[in-house]
């Protein structure tokens, strides 16, 4: 039986449908891992799926209400508009209501072209490389572990309102953990791509090997505010969690951490002691993200009547100062702001900056050298308050030189606040997110210097 083409499903749903408006869209998804332990290649497989959305937009009298279906595979489309629509009618009139998108963006992609898919051909000079890596760790004494993926998914979004758009994202990541074979030693190294051309596993399993031999010496230091060298990915995990809390009604209404103490938000704010700009912008080189919102369901960042909107390039932070926050069309409405919508990369960046992370290590009296956070938890809303823990690899540095590997600790920071405590930022280069990379993986961070970062108890972790 021949497959039914995306496009299809999502005109058979437009042309199916009886309600007062309606958006389909299709993510037609491949993919490709592999998976080793202990020097050793343990599976390689690729996988395909398909995810159909139909959001119906019904009118009852009293305001426009939504409903939301999805379907996997290829599913009976009048069943499925059907159901939306009838999800549509038991629904209450939705408060982020407005009218559909009808311009379609720029960049809008070829809607007729066959989705774009990968295989496991993609790890094509990546496998040999591993393979060597492999050798050279059982050469040392130790032991490699990780996986290696990537993921294309094209989106084919429709509309009553005659949007016709499509866009490919593909995402890579690797991560690659070195053990001794105690596992009493662990470190960490990871990126993230988009084709795996740029990804060098080389540099990776020398920076696995560097900290390691880091790692050889180990002393036992006590809770409390350490001067902290955060690296990119660190930095990445911080700001990821800065990012999705950006939503301006939370603010307006008082209930993060960008609200202005009496009423309104902090836009204009100045956050950042450094000319720290956080941006997101889908054109972004090695980061491009779509260019357009596709949304299931509604929340406080996004909205099912924003589908097809525009998202463009846009300054969050800009010089230290908050400019912008995530803002709904509806939420823009009631409160005569702009619209501006959340893109799928993040990258934060000081012009001023030209040290590379090697060289603020070398600038270091004494302080610490993190590798990765993770178990990132939020602890008071108002402040932006996180807890969490460091992970495979905390290092002292003395004199400019990494002298000793050091124990974990569970530390408590707002990354609000600590923008405003950073003294020295990096140069900015691509980076992987160690606790968000199920969900988020396109950044570009520099490393930063904290003077009191606060560890806040020792953890048992290892």
């Amino acid at each position: 039986m021949t497959r039914v083409k995306p496009q299809e499903l999502v005109e058979q749903a437009l042309a199916a449908s009886t309600a007062d408006d309606q958006i389909a869209f299709v993510v037609e998804s491949s993919g490709a891992n592999l998976r080793w332990a202990a020097n050793s290649l343990t599976t390689n497989g690729s996988m395909r799926s398909r995810q159909v959305v139909v959001i119906s937009f019904v009118d009852g009298g009293a305001g426009m209400a939504a409903g939301t279906v999805t379907r996997t595979g290829t599913p009976d489309v009048a069943e499925l508009v059907a159901a939306s629509e009838q999800a549509a009618r038991d629904a209450g009139p939705a408060e982020d209501a407005v009218p559909l998108i009808g311009d379609a963006p720029d960049g809008n992609g070829d809607w007729d072209a066959p989705a774009a898919e990968t295989s496991i051909g993609v790890f094509t000079d990546f496998a040999p490389d591993l393979g060597q890596a492999f050798g050279e760790a059982r050469d040392r004494d130790e032991l490699l572990f990780g996986f290696a993926e990537h993921r294309m998914a094209t989106t084919y979004l429709g509309s009553s309102t005659g949007l016709r758009l499509r866009h490919d994202q593909p995402t890579g990541r690797v991560e690659l953990n070195g053990k001794s074979p105690d596992f009493g030693r662990s470190v960490w190294a990871g990126v993230g791509t988009r084709d795996f051309r740029d990804v060098s596993v080389a540099g990776l399993a020398a920076d696995v090997e560097r900290k390691m031999g880091w790692s050889r010496r180990r002393v036992e230091l006590p809770a409390g505010r350490y001067e902290t060298l955060l690296p990119p990915s660190a930095v990445s995990d911080l700001m990821i969690y800065l990012y999705w809390t950006m939503e301006a009604r939370d603010a307006d209404e008082g209930r993060n951490v960008f609200a202005r103490p009496g009423g309104g938000n902090r836009v204009g704010e100045r956050l950042a002691a450094l000319p720290l700009t956080l941006c997101s912008d889908p054109h972004a080189p090695g980061l491009e993200a779509a260019p357009f919102q596709v949304v299931g369901a509604s929340s406080g960042s996004a909205s099912v009547f924003d589908n097809g909107m525009a998202a463009p390039a846009v300054n969050w932070i800009e010089q230290g100062t908050l400019t912008n926050l995530i803002r709904p069309r509806a939420w823009a409405l009631k409160t005569t702001a702009p619209a501006t919508a959340a893109v799928d990369n993040l990258i934060l960046e000081d012009p001023t900056a030209t040290a590379s992370q090697e060289e603020m290590l070398a600038a270091t009296d004494r302080g610490l050298l993190l590798t990765t956070l993770w178990y990132i938890r939020e602890v008071d809303p108002q402040t932006l308050l996180l807890t969490g823990l460091t992970r495979d690899g905390v290092f002292l540095v003395e004199g400019g030189e990494v002298t000793a590997a050091v124990n974990n600790f569970r530390f408590n920071e707002s990354p609000v606040d600590l923008l405003g405590r950073t003294v020295q930022a990096g140069r900015t280069e691509r980076t992987l997110p160690r606790e968000w990379n199920d969900w988020f993986t396109r950044c570009a961070m520099p490393p930063l210097r904290v003077p009191d970062f606060n560890m806040s108890s020792v953890s048992p972790a290892s």
